[in-house]
Order: structure tokens, then sequence, then C-alpha cells
């Protein structure tokens, strides 16, 4: 008698969101690459990190590569796009934070409607660390780029009524939910969110990310719980894609900071790095992101690669 593997069946499936107008993320009604059991939906998608100024913070081994193009967002997203294939570009509005160059969110709205305009990707907004700012930010920046269908990262707990009206009910954009690495929070947020007015085909979900030794169990833990209930117990409050944000944790850590002159031993700082974005967005994936945001073009690649390896 010839051996049939068995095969685990659920009753939950994840929601299709497209982001823009094809980028298309979740569908799956199986575990992240479980292709045996039955449909793995969309293959998860790579965004590339650019800020809105010259991003003086960041470590000299994700900055070189861009050094050139860095001082013009449009110039630097369209230097990604066209060596680097990614499927979306994530825009930080650093630049508006109160505590730095304090940019206006007409000034933000008007660099992301050029963007919108010149590329062919899609775009993730992102804002500051000001979450009085970023409500301004995201409903001015929504506004340009009404119905375009862009995701925003993100609506918290302090400022998502405003968020959700706007990017979600007023401008017809798609609202990205971001919770503290808890099953429970992320569930609360989504329901809050979708009490508002916005359909969940119109969210994804940012349950918390970090970089790997640094709270990352709680983080797989945490989007392996949310998928099984999603899948296992078919809890509709859970089946929105998944978003990590994987370079802004990956490049802020001790490991990827440190220059090899300070601490010899641990070798070339760029490798660090790229490591350390690497293991964390593998691991996010592994766990059920649909989507992942990276800074490097080695990690873009590498990432792509696994992608395939893993889906095809």
């Amino acid at each position: 008698m010839a051996y049939k593997m068995p095969t685990q069946k659920y009753s939950g499936k994840i929601l299709e969101v497209t982001v823009g107008s094809d980028l298309k993320l979740g569908g799956e009604s199986v575990l992240p690459f479980y292709s045996f059991d039955g449909n793995i939906g969309n293959k998860p998608a790579i965004g590339m990190e650019i800020w809105d100024i010259f991003p003086e913070s960041w470590p000299a081994a994700a900055l070189n590569v861009f050094k050139d193009v860095a001082d013009d967002p449009l110039k630097w997203a369209a230097y990604c796009v066209e060596n680097y294939k990614p499927d979306f570009i994530c825009i930080k509005f650093e630049g508006a934070s109160p505590d730095g160059l304090n940019r206006s969110v007409e000034e933000c709205a008007e660099i992301a409607k050029k963007l919108a305009d010149n590329l062919t990707v899609p775009l993730v907004i992102a804002g500051c660390q000001d979450n009085d700012k970023n409500a301004k930010l995201f409903t001015k920046v929504a506004e340009a780029l009404t119905n375009k269908n862009y995701a925003f990262l993100s609506a918290i707990e302090a400022n998502y009524k405003e968020v959700a009206a706007a990017v979600g009910l007023a401008y017809g954009n798609i609202v990205v939910a971001e919770s503290s690495v808890d099953l429970n929070l992320a569930k609360q947020l989504n329901i809050l969110i979708t009490q508002l007015g916005v359909k969940p085909d119109k969210m994804l979900m940012n349950p918390g990310c970090a970089a790997v030794g640094y709270g990352f169990e709680y983080v797989i833990t945490t989007l392996d719980r949310i998928k099984l209930a999603a899948l296992e117990q078919n809890d509709e409050t859970l089946q929105m894609p998944i978003i990590s944000p994987v370079s802004f944790e990956a490049w802020k850590v001790k490991e990827s900071v440190v220059t090899q002159e300070d601490i010899p031993e641990w070798g070339p700082q760029e490798e660090r790095g790229i490591a350390m974005e690497i293991s964390s967005a593998v691991g996010v994936l592994a766990a059920g992101a649909n989507a992942v945001i990276l800074r490097h073009p080695r990690s873009v690649e590498v990432i792509r690669n696994f992608i395939t390896e893993m889906t095809e």
C-alpha cells in the first residue's frame, strides 16, 4: 500500500489584501511555507526602507551603499527600484520628528506625492517617533495619496481613531494596526479599528518586531499564536496579513552599530549588520510575516532567494 502523507487542514484563512494596484499579500490557508498541507497564498513581499532626510544616524555599513542618493528620497527610491527590485518602498518620515527637523506635514505629503507619481511600486508610509505628529502626518499624506491603496505604518492604541478614520475611511488607503508583541493586544486593536468602519481587507497587522536576541522569541511566539488562532480557530479578528519592519530594529542594536575598531574580535560591522537583518527576517517570515521591510541590498538578495526556495 502506497504511503500517503497526512495533511493538516484548517477552517480559517488569511485575508488577501492588495497594496497599491497589484501587490497581493496573504491568502494562505496553512502555516507559513507549509505547501505540503495546502495553499500557501501569495509569496511574502520585500520592501526597502528609505528616509525623507539624509540618514546620518544609520551605521556606515548600511549607509555607504546609498550615500550618493540618500539626500533625495526620490533619487533614493528610484535607485532601489532600479537596482534591487523590491516589491514596495517604505518611506520613513524621520524628518517630521519635533525633536529633529520638524518638517511640516505638508512637506511630507508633497514628498509622498512625488514618490507615488514617479515609482512603479507601491508605498508603505512610516512616521517618526512622535505619535501626535504621526496622526497629523498620516492624515495629510493619506489625503495626498487618496485611493492609492498604500499602507500606513502604523495606527497604534494612542492614535488609531484619527489614523484609521483618515487613512482607511476618508482617503481609501490601508491601515496597519501596530501592537506590542501580544496576541490579545493585536486582537483588541483590530476590533477597535474595524468597529470604526475600516474593512478587514483594508488592514494589515504589525504585532511588533525585534532583532534576533532582543526579545525575538516573544515576537516569534506571538506571530505563531496569531497565525494558529486565525487558521485553526478561524478567528476573523486576526486574519489580516502581517508586515514586519525588520530594518527598523535590526540596524539599531549593538551588534549592528559597534564598529570593528571598537570591538575587533566581532569582525566587520557590515557583515554583522547584514547577518542580523537576514536572520531576523527569516525568523519572522517562518513565523508568519507576509511582508518584511529591509535596508541592505545584500539582505534583500538573500531573503528573496530564501522566499523563492521555500515557495517554488
